[in-house]
């Protein structure tokens, strides 16, 4: 019988150490400190091989890729699903962690891969509800399971020897070995994860697996950071729950581009891949019908270039302090380019109310989208339409001088697929690329433009 050595852990930041306090040394947190008894969890877990391989002998066949052919979540795993990886999923509540996995889960298993869907949060008939609703039907190698032990989930998963594994959500699961540790602290969220990547990464069985994680109020997977980093690939879900698109961004993926976005709407028959989304954030309009305060511009979305469409309102203030609305730019942004527009641009807006928005709700972090932003403003304070056929892409220095923006050549490559006629750049940017049904309009400063459309 091992001697006992009780560790203590905070359940906070999961800093330990030995010898209890009531204050944690690392995060400053009061009340924190759990016990762990780190010789039994030694001595409980399974040991895994550690025989060195040449890394030429290494097998490969794990990283092959598995499709899905739901279009854009494919591309945000960079391809596919490989076979012995472990992804965390998380977003707000009522975003659609539980619909998209539970709808990939019955592809996979309609191509021949037995699946185990576990969830600590739902029954076997709530998880059926939602599949009637959202599926066309139900396939036979999907299987479920309403268990909150994570030891009764493996053993389920070597019994049917399933090759894809849902754990929705991490939170709520415990694991033997942590007990007495309640759910949802870092000693048992840390405690199963360790098991999930041990299952997934067996070398003569690989299974993929996929953890769903909850998340905190700012916005962040809740946990220990360190959970993010034993996983291979970390998704995010953004939209708010009365709005039609959601984004799935991956966050961390080592078999994929960091940083990569897809677009989903989502509907009562689940999450449904938006495959063309330039054609989503842009209003359809004819040549006849243009609207003052409406300009496109090119966003870059992970490694896809995405045309947009920005909105902007100008409206007379009746208040010492005019307002400057913006759900998807941060206010000292919008004001900077405010205050560039009325010094280089000579339109005064300090009696002005200014309200910016994005078709479809896209946050406007690429400075590619300044120059269009700005326009946008400027023709609702002038009433004066742009053509549907412009696209401007260009960043605005405080100098009103046009800046060139990164991967542009791929941005005209997407204006000229969608039909767009006229693309204002910046002067100083060389291309290698001739358009043949896109005219590149280059510009010194934001001057320059604004003469064109407006005076």
């Amino acid at each position: 019988m091992p001697k006992r050595s009780n560790v203590y852990r905070c359940k906070s930041c999961g800093y330990e150490m030995v010898g209890f306090l009531g204050k944690c040394p690392q995060c400053n947190e009061f009340g924190t400190m759990e016990i762990v008894q780190t010789d039994i969890l030694k001595e409980n877990k399974h040991k895994l091989e550690s025989i060195p391989l040449k890394l030429i002998d290494a097998d490969a066949t794990n990283s092959e890729r598995i499709k899905t052919n739901i279009s854009e979540f494919d591309r945000v795993m960079g391809g596919g699903i490989v076979r012995d990886s472990v992804t965390i999923l998380t977003a707000k509540p009522g975003a659609g962690k539980s619909t998209l996995l539970l709808q990939v889960a019955n592809i996979l298993a309609s191509q021949g891969l037995k699946v185990l869907y576990a969830s600590g949060e739902e029954s076997s008939s709530q998880i059926k509800s939602r599949a009637l609703r959202i599926l066309d039907n139900i396939n036979e190698n999907l299987f479920v399971l309403s268990d909150n032990r994570l030891d009764e989930v493996i053993e389920t998963v070597n019994k049917l020897d399933a090759q894809f594994v849902i754990v929705d959500s991490i939170q709520t699961f415990t694991i033997e070995e942590a007990l007495p540790s309640r759910a949802g602290s870092p000693t048992q969220t840390m405690g199963c994860a360790y098991e999930l990547v041990k299952l997934a990464k067996e070398s003569k069985n690989p299974r993929v697996v996929f953890i769903v994680g909850q998340m905190t109020k700012e916005d962040e997977l809740a946990g220990v950071r360190a959970l993010e980093h034993l996983v291979d690939c970390v998704l995010m879900i953004e939209g708010e729950s009365g709005e039609e698109l959601r984004s799935l961004i991956s966050t961390k993926n080592r078999y994929g581009s960091t940083g990569e976005i897809g677009f989903f709407s989502m509907t009562e028959k689940g999450m449904i891949s938006i495959d063309n989304p330039s054609e989503f954030f842009m209003t359809k309009r004819s040549e006849d019908d243009n609207v003052s305060g409406s300009a496109l511009t090119v966003v870059k979305e992970g490694t896809r270039p995405i045309i947009l469409e920005i909105e902007s309102l100008v409206s007379h203030s009746f208040t010492p302090y005019p307002s400057r609305i913006s759900d998807t730019l941060k206010r000292d942004h919008l004001n900077t380019l405010i205050s560039v527009l009325e010094q280089r641009g000579g339109i005064n807006l300090y009696d002005k109310n200014v309200v910016i928005k994005t078709t479809g709700g896209i946050k406007l972090k690429d400075q590619a989208s300044n120059l269009a932003t700005i326009i946008s403003i400027a023709s609702s304070c002038y009433d004066v339409p742009i053509n549907t056929d412009t696209v401007f892409l260009a960043d605005v220095g405080l100098t009103g001088e046009l800046k060139k923006i990164p991967s542009l050549e791929p941005r005209l490559r997407e204006a000229e697929r969608m039909g767009i006629k006229k693309a204002y750049v910046a002067d100083e940017v060389k291309l290698h690329t001739k358009f043949s049904n896109l005219n590149v309009i280059k510009r010194k400063s934001l001057k320059d433009v604004l003469i064109d459309f407006f005076k």
